[in-house]
């Protein structure tokens, strides 16, 4: 809102400051945080955010606890149930958390772990070999951030209990009857004055928990909804296959290129470290591997990986020469070469984890690389002998590579020297901007000559560069990079960024801070869009994962009363902004919109009417609207592109995240790869959630 004027007070003469005394910052000024207040001040700081991440958030901590009762060897099954009026129930057949009174802080051990940030059995004392809450928060952060939780244990014959709100103990744990085995149930209620939304996706927690299931060999999860009277649904998860069947499962739908899957699963001594690794190349051009360690995903990798890429690169070098596939005067196959169509999945569970950041994005323990490297190796080196068809089958795939890979390069070193030698190293059709600062500039990829042209007349042309495409550019996703580079729209993107591509790519040379795919509202705008990001996905993805990269929103309606008007962007949107003008403009009353006449303009003698431009006037509670539908971008005047989709003041856009690395690379592979049947299924299964389809 803009800042409210006043009038200018009285001058008065102008007081010295007192200078402040060192006395003046003493032992008041310190604010001390008691028990768990700390998370409900700052809850980003432990959960990671107050979104829907950070709700599923409290679920994955209970469920690492009785995960690590697993890994400890103690019970096989957690049962998670989604009850009414949003409580969550968690239910494993664990050792149960200790009940007895603590020697030093003479409280239960229950509610020590229950309301105190770093208590638990994962810092030493032997309670866990490994586990995945490294800092021990876990649970005490699910009470502090919920208006409910009940905690139940079954331990020693009896079934203890103890209830808390917003973490605090209603009362002390008692036994409340007796109990056959043992175990811990944990029942809370998120609290959602915290949180900006209560409701659970089912789909996030059951994509989570296969995953888990996968990683945890043996383990049995059972979910069950409850939440709705009458339409109850229940799931069980069991993979006696380790990550084996984890690679099997994200290989679904892709060409594999020899039929056995690698497995190993091994404890190394050296390290006291488990080692569990699968592996499997298919037909794709891209590599698919994921890193786990104690069961938490390590998206950026780590030593674990590095690990891993050291003995894979080795190996197969060394098979190729010993069985004279690879020539003397052949150069070695790279890194780069053998993991193209690679998907792997590698495991580690390690006693004390050291990760890089509070994200726990990737792993930095010296020792995981040794391990991995030596386990890894020698049974792929056994597997390579075991499995000679296999094993001719993934040497051929890597020889292939790395023939496209010279191919590319020297395709990318063309277009690169071209580009120099045309003077200025930037496509002719790049409209750049005056700054040199990539901090300030922006690069907007625009559909058509059309839009290119509003865009280069509306924009700020100190910071904005507009690149037009003309046409759709070619589906990465079934092309080399060589094939790629031979297409003048990407070839354009390319020298734009100033990145270059493949192994020469470096993103401290992009040039601009923000990529702005702005395409129109509709099928084909939607199609290029998806061309545009699967580039990005394959080949670009720091650019994603370092928040380089955004979808301009356009509106899809401007709205008139006299001289009055409102951009909508929905069509809900539309309801709404209607509503506002009519109260602005004084005249009539809120009113449902009817529909008085619908009118096209008149094509001129000799000329087609304009199909895309659609204009209808409606009768709202006595007052004319005037209600214009923008179908292309190529529509609006350049004042209007500016205001509505490029100022930085009045703008929508949508920044691309990638979430879940794994989920992206499956719906991409889906849309744009080249087997056909999974993408119809694709489409049926979601064609009811289209909304205003423009055919």
């Amino acid at each position: 809102m803009p800042a409210k004027k006043e009038s200018a007070p009285k001058k008065k003469p102008a007081k010295k400051p007192a200078k402040k005394k060192a006395g003046d910052y003493g032992a008041q000024q310190i604010q001390v945080l008691e028990g768990l207040d700390p998370v409900r001040k700052r809850p980003g700081m432990y959960i990671g955010s107050t979104g829907p991440q950070g709700l599923h958030h409290l679920i994955w901590e209970v469920m690492d606890n009785s995960f690590d009762e697993v890994m400890a060897g103690h019970g096989d099954t957690i049962t998670l149930r989604l009850l009414p009026e949003g409580l969550i129930s968690v239910e494993d057949q664990g050792r149960g958390i200790p009940v007895d009174m603590h020697p030093q802080h003479k409280k239960s051990a229950l509610e020590l772990v229950l309301t105190k940030l770093h208590a638990g059995g994962k810092f030493g004392g032997g309670g866990y070999k490994v586990s995945g809450g490294l800092h021990g928060v876990g649970v005490s952060v699910v009470n502090a951030l919920s208006t409910y939780l009940k905690a139940e244990v079954r331990r020693d014959g009896k079934l203890w209990e103890q209830e808390y709100k917003i973490g605090k103990p209603q009362g002390k744990v008692k036994a409340v009857g007796k109990a056959k085995g043992t175990g811990t149930t944990i029942t809370f209620k998120a609290d959602d004055s915290i949180f900006e939304t209560t409701e659970y996706s089912l789909k996030t927690i059951l994509d989570h928990l296969r995953q888990q299931a996968y990683l945890t060999k043996g383990v049995k999860i059972v979910i069950s909804d409850e939440r709705e009277k009458g339409q109850e649904s229940a799931y069980a998860f069991y993979f006696e296959g380790g990550v084996a069947s984890y690679v099997r499962h994200i290989n679904h739908g892709k060409e594999p290129k020899h039929k056995n899957v690698f497995y190993v699963s091994k404890h190394d001594d050296d390290s006291d470290m488990d080692v569990e690794v699968a592996m499997q190349y298919t037909g794709e051009y891209h590599e698919s591997v994921h890193c786990f360690a104690n069961n938490i995903t390590n998206p950026e990798g780590g030593t674990h990986l590095s690990g891993f890429r050291s003995a894979l690169t080795r190996e197969l070098n060394t098979y190729a020469r010993t069985k004279n596939i690879l020539k003397e005067k052949d150069k070695n196959l790279t890194g780069e070469d053998v993991r193209e169509g690679l998907t792997a999945v590698i495991s580690v569970k390690i006693k004390e984890p050291q990760f890089e950041g509070q994200t726990k994005a990737k792993l930095g323990n010296p020792e995981a690389r040794t391990a991995v490297e030596s386990t890894f190796g020698e049974a792929l080196r056994i597997y390579l002998e075991e499995h000679p068809s296999d094993a001719e089958a993934i040497i051929g795939k890597c020889l292939l590579a790395a023939q496209a890979r010279r191919a590319a390069r020297a395709a990318r070193d063309t277009v690169l020297r071209k580009g120099a030698l045309d003077g200025l190293t930037l496509p002719g059709k790049l409209a750049d901007c005056s700054s040199k600062d990539p901090e300030d500039s922006e690069l907007y990829i625009v559909e058509g000559d059309s839009a290119g042209g509003s865009a280069k007349q509306g924009r700020n042309r100190e910071n904005q560069a507009i690149l037009p495409l003309r046409g759709k550019i070619l589906n990465v996703e079934r092309a080399r990079l060589d094939r790629m580079l031979s297409n003048n729209e990407i070839k354009s993107l390319v020298i734009a960024l100033g990145t270059n591509i493949g192994e020469g790519f470096d993103i401290e040379k992009l040039r601009y801070e923000r990529i702005v795919i702005m395409t129109d509202a509709d099928v084909d705008g939607a199609h290029i869009r998806t061309l545009l990001l699967t580039l990005f996905f394959r080949y670009f993805p720091e650019l994603i994962t370092q928040g380089h990269v955004y979808i301009a929103q356009p509106p899809l309606y401007r709205i008139n009363i006299g001289k009055n008007f409102r951009y909508a962007y929905t069509e809900e949107e539309k309801e709404q902004r209607i509503e506002e003008l009519i109260e602005q403009s004084g005249k009539g009353k809120k009113a449902k919109a009817k529909k008085a006449k619908a009118a096209e303009a008149p094509a001129e003698e000799g000329k087609e009417a304009d199909v895309e431009s659609e204009t209808e006037e409606m009768e709202v509670a006595g007052v004319k609207v005037n209600i214009q539908r923008y179908k292309g971008l190529g529509e609006m005047n350049p004042d209007q592109l500016w205001e509505t989709t490029m100022d930085p003041k009045t703008r929508v856009m949508k920044q691309v995240e990638i979430e879940d690395a794994e989920k992206a690379d499956e719906v991409f592979d889906i849309l744009m790869g080249s087997d056909v049947a999974p993408r119809k299924r694709f489409i049926q299964t979601r064609a009811k959630l289209v909304k205003n389809l423009d055919i």
